[in-house]
This record gives C-alpha cells, sequence and structure tokens, in this order.
C-alpha cells in the first residue's frame, strides 16, 4: 500500500469506520476498502455492520440507500458531487405521472434512485433480482411499472408473463453500445463469451452469452470454463475478475466503458473526508421511513 493508503486504513480505524468501494470504482481504493460490491449489497453489508462510521465510495443514491438502511450512523460520501445521470432521469413527480398513466399498476423502483423516488414507489429491485420482485407481485391490477431504465425493463419483460411498462431512461455508459461494437470485439476474440449487463440495449443483450448483473458476473467468471471473456459492464469490475481469476482473459466491450462519476472519487477526496468526517448524506425521516418500506418489500423476496 502506498501512502495515501495507509493513512486511510488507519484513519477508518480510528473513527469506528467501515470502507465500501462499489464494484466501479478506482482499483487503488477497490484494494484497501473492507468491502467491495453493487450497492445494496454494501448498504446490507453497512447496515449490519458494528460501525459508528460508513464511508461509502461510490454515488450519491448508494448514500442514501445505506442512510435509509441505517440511520444511525453517520454516511460520509467523498465525492457529494457524484451523481447518477440515470437516477436523475426519474423524480417523484414522474412516478405520479406513470401511475396516472397506468392506474392500479405496482411500481418497482430500480435501486438506481433517489431515496425520494424510493419513496414514492411500492417496491426495490436490483439488476439481479429483478425478474424475481416482479413475479413476486401477486397483487396488482395495473401493468408492472418499471423505474427509471428502459433497458431493464424491456430484459424484465422477456422474462415474465406480465404486462411491465417502463420509463424512458438508460444509464448512458450502458446505452451507448450497440450490436456492432460486441461483433467487433467478437471479432478479435473470436473463442471469447459474452457476458453483458441488463442495462445494456435489447440488440446487445441478444449478442450475449449470458446476461447478469455485476455480482452475477463475479460468479460467472469464477465459474465457467472459457479462458476468454467479454465483460459487457464498467470496466471497474475487471480489477477484481483479474484477482480472483488470473489464469483466464478479461476484455471489456469497450476501454471507454467507463463511468465518470464512479471514477471521480480519489484516494486524496477519501482520506480528506474521514478528516474532515463531510461530506454526510442524510435522508429526511418521512421520506426515509416511505423509502425503506420499498426496500423492505424487496428484501422479503425469497432469493432462490
Amino acid at each position: 500500500m502506498n501512502r495515501l493508503q495507509l493513512e486511510i486504513r488507519e484513519l477508518v480505524k480510528k473513527r469506528k469506520a467501515v470502507l465500501l468501494a462499489h464494484n466501479y470504482q478506482r482499483d487503488e481504493i477497490q484494494e484497501i476498502a473492507d468491502h467491495t460490491g453493487d450497492s445494496l449489497g454494501l448498504s446490507r453489508i453497512a447496515a449490519s455492520s458494528n460501525a459508528e462510521v460508513i464511508v461509502f465510495c461510490g454515488v450519491h443514491f448508494m448514500a442514501e440507500s445505506a442512510a435509509i438502511l441505517a440511520p444511525d450512523r453517520t454516511v460520509l460520501l467523498p465525492r457529494q458531487d457524484a451523481g447518477c445521470p440515470m437516477a436523475d432521469m426519474i423524480t417523484p413527480e414522474g412516478v405520479e405521472e406513470m401511475r396516472k398513466r397506468y392506474p392500479g399498476g405496482t411500481v418497482v423502483a430500480y435501486v438506481n434512485t433517489s431515496a425520494a423516488v424510493k419513496a414514492r414507489s411500492d417496491i426495490c429491485c436490483t439488476s439481479a433480482n429483478a425478474v424475481k420482485v416482479v413475479l413476486s407481485i401477486r397483487e396488482s391490477e395495473g401493468p408492472i411499472i418499471m423505474i427509471p431504465d428502459q433497458n431493464l425493463a424491456r430484459f424484465v419483460a422477456s422474462q415474465v408473463d406480465r404486462e411491465v411498462v417502463w420509463w424512458d431512461g438508460f444509464c448512458p455508459i450502458h446505452h451507448r453500445y450497440r450490436a456492432g461494437d460486441v461483433l467487433k470485439v467478437r471479432s478479435l476474440y473470436p473463442e471469447a463469451v459474452f457476458v453483458a449487463h441488463p442495462e445494456c440495449r435489447p440488440e446487445v443483450l441478444e449478442l450475449a452469452d449470458h446476461i447478469t448483473s455485476t455480482s452475477g458476473m463475479y460468479r460467472f467468471a469464477r465459474e465457467t470454463v472459457a479462458k476468454e471473456i467479454i465483460i459487457g459492464t464498467e470496466k471497474g469490475v475487471l480489477y477484481r475478475m483479474r484477482i480472483e481469476s488470473p489464469e483466464k482473459t478479461f476484455i471489456p466491450l469497450s476501454e471507454e466503458m467507463i463511468c465518470p462519476n464512479m471514477k471521480l472519487t480519489t484516494l486524496a477526496d477519501v482520506l480528506e473526508s474521514l478528516l474532515t468526517m463531510e461530506p454526510v448524506v442524510t435522508v429526511p425521516e418521512d421520506i426515509r421511513i416511505m423509502a425503506v418500506r420499498a426496500l423492505d418489500r424487496m428484501l422479503a423476496v425469497p432469493r432462490d
């Protein structure tokens, strides 16, 4: 570890903190984190830990989720300006607009949304459990309303015998790529298998050998017999994959598949945050109570 990393680890211990890093964070941050993972998985770890301080290296909605599930802790987001364009595409007013458009529908909010949007929704989902969440909804007079990611919604619609409608949001990083990009990389690596995130366009998913969340990608990478794997999500996941399976070759769908918001956080930012105990992310209690209901309803859905 370098000097900054050592200083951070000393401060984490001093503050009785837990350092969480999303799978898309910079390699040097993932290297010293107590836990790496997806946004909800990290929030659940934070809520179940004994830490007094949660340092969330990710984007704003993730720190909010930690604050929703662990309201008695101090939640730090080292870069307050680290946002999520897709989460910003849906507002509480947009949720109400969809309810009016589809009376009796059940609103399923992707965890990649603000606390205020979660508070207006019926249940949350992740990319890993979206299909199971939708299948768990028994009493809905109208269609399943998925927000904000149109691509995740289209994928779910292809997997369930339910009417699914969606808000036309998207992740700019995944939505950018098309079938031609996949075919180009596959021509360079004809023996490789292609695993894609469901936030990708349908035309990309149609070419995938496997479609799964980031956590599912790690599992697939460990278990597949393939020696070359093309990865259709943000490049940050390659750090851990290469450590867990050094005998395999991991090829990003594109070298430019990088989330600028996820890469904002630096070691210097983490150190400064621990020194100053800022910026703190909080969720108003009235919003938190409503948002936690949507999260709890999701968490009650059996995993298997």
